[in-house]
């Protein structure tokens, strides 16, 4: 009679509690369930739930956390008068599947004065919406392609990892779960450690910093690691992130590499180079060819524009030059007069080209001397029009290879031999034949002026400035002519 009046007693006193309270029988069969316990399963009565744990397991399909399906439901292990709590069970009904619920749970055993079970009870709270925000979190962590670890900060252990972290270092699962942070050590060879296990410690922010990770394969990885505390539930966690610092090491070395073998390549060409900004052709570095052929050193060319300089001696055809390198990052072999250090002026081919080095853009210019090949050809040149001047002196076959070093041929803007007059054609064939001006004015009966005057538009006719010139366009192409005088 006692134990029912505390039974009843009990009843009310679970009655309007918040958590949820189911008691059960020692023979498995449900006694009682509060408002709140019912609720939790979306039912509205005791018989709803099952007359006994068999009736509530054909009613209710449980898994737990770890999404496996138990063995012994909790009622169960309660009755077999086992202790336990924050077991997370999701709970679904069989008659409607698409209705479920989230209970954390423990168990009450209360033993009578013999030391058997008289209270069997489970107490039950609703985390539904707890554990959806964390499936969401969950998710949203493993889909997360940032690497990231999260610590519980009570025990020091990896709790969860994702994704990111596992492919970036080769750890499978199991071998981070569980393990402390001393064990899997996020904060390997962090560039400021102690700070970094000082605020660990105390549950605070971590600052970015570089760290090397050592890797499960014996090989390390630099990151960059960084930790800010969260909450789990009620569990005080610290989420490390990281940063692989792997491919921006491989990319600097490689540009290293590059700039290194660049600068070598600079420093070691025999041919003057200047490597200049593009935006304002300010001189950054000169190789020795350009010292040796211009006299400037780099204390007197570096930091200085080549305008600033003096290179060019005319400006218009240098900002031409600079105009095209920027506007189209390439010119190839064009010929300028360049200046050296004593003011003497060298014929040079200057050539340019748009290089990228590390973020910013610079023009290289490659400046090869040919000043004694083009005093070469101007000596020739000079020679070959002193000897034309009198050109009975030669063979017609000498005249022509003459003609040929001298000039390859004449023709118009359409590669066609311009149309000559009659008179001009007549000049020309006396010019070839060796007469001078007096000689043609006395053979064709006419003045010198007007001999001279169609001497000019022969002239320009044929592209000449010269009279060596004509005789060398005429001997090309078949003059003199065997023509009757007027």
């Amino acid at each position: 009679m006692t134990a029912d009046v505390d039974r009843h007693e009990l009843r009310q006193i679970v009655a309007g509690l918040s958590e949820g309270v189911i008691l059960v029988e020692p023979d498995q069969s449900i006694a009682y369930a509060n408002e709140a316990a019912l609720a939790m399963h979306g039912v509205e009565q005791l018989d709803d739930l099952g007359e006994d744990v068999d009736a509530y397991r054909e009613r209710f399909a449980l898994r737990y956390r770890n999404n496996r399906s138990p063995e012994h439901y909790p009622m169960e292990r309660v009755v077999a008068g086992e202790h336990f709590h924050d077991v997370i069970v999701k709970v679904r009904r069989a008659d409607q599947p698409e209705v479920d619920f989230v209970h954390s749970v423990r168990s009450l055993v209360a033993n009578d004065r013999e030391g058997n079970p008289s209270c069997l009870a489970l107490i039950l709270k609703d985390v539904s919406d707890q554990f959806e925000a964390e499936e969401r979190f969950e998710t949203a962590f493993n889909a997360n392609p940032a690497p990231a670890v999260i610590t519980r900060l009570s025990d020091l252990r990896h709790v969860k990892v994702n994704t990111g972290f596992l492919e970036m270092t080769g750890y499978v699962r199991d071998a981070v779960i569980g393990r402390s942070v001393y064990e899997v050590d996020v904060l390997a060879g962090a560039r400021n450690r102690e700070l970094a296990i000082s605020r660990l410690n105390e549950g605070g922010t971590i600052p970015q910093m570089e760290a090397c990770l050592t890797l499960p394969d014996g090989g390390s990885r630099f990151v960059i690691v960084a930790g800010q505390p969260i909450a789990m539930g009620d569990e005080p966690c610290m989420l490390f992130t990281f940063a692989d610092l792997e491919l921006r090491r491989k990319a600097e070395t490689a540009l290293r590499q590059s700039e290194e073998r660049f600068a070598k390549a600079f420093r070691l060409t025999p041919v003057p180079t200047v490597l200049a900004r593009l935006e304002t052709f300010t001189v950054t570095g000169i190789n020795a060819a350009f010292t040796r052929v211009f006299g400037h050193g780099e204390d007197a060319a570096v930091g200085r524009s080549c305008a600033e300089i003096g290179l060019w001696v005319a400006q218009a055809p240098r900002e031409r030059f600079e105009e095209a390198v920027q506007r189209t990052g390439f010119v190839a072999g064009q010929e300028v007069c360049l200046r050296h250090q004593d003011g003497s002026e060298l014929d040079c081919l200057a050539s340019a080209e748009r290089v990228e080095i590390g973020e910013e853009t610079f023009a290289l210019l490659v400046l090869q001397d040919i000043t004694e090949r083009k005093r070469g050809e101007r000596e020739l040149f000079e020679a070959i029009e002193t000897v034309m001047a009198d050109t009975s002196w030669f063979s017609r076959g000498l005249i022509d290879k003459l003609a040929n070093l001298r000039q390859p041929g004449i023709r118009d803007d359409n590669g066609a031999n311009p149309t000559l007059t009659l008179r001009e054609r007549q000049i020309l064939n006396l010019i070839c034949a060796g007469l001078d001006d007096d000689a043609i004015a006395r053979r064709l009966n006419l003045s010198r002026n007007t001999v001279r005057n169609h001497g000019a538009a022969l002239y320009r006719k044929l592209g000449v400035h010269k009279r060596a010139e004509a005789v060398i366009w005429g001997r090309e192409n078949g003059f003199p002519l065997n023509m009757s005088g007027p």
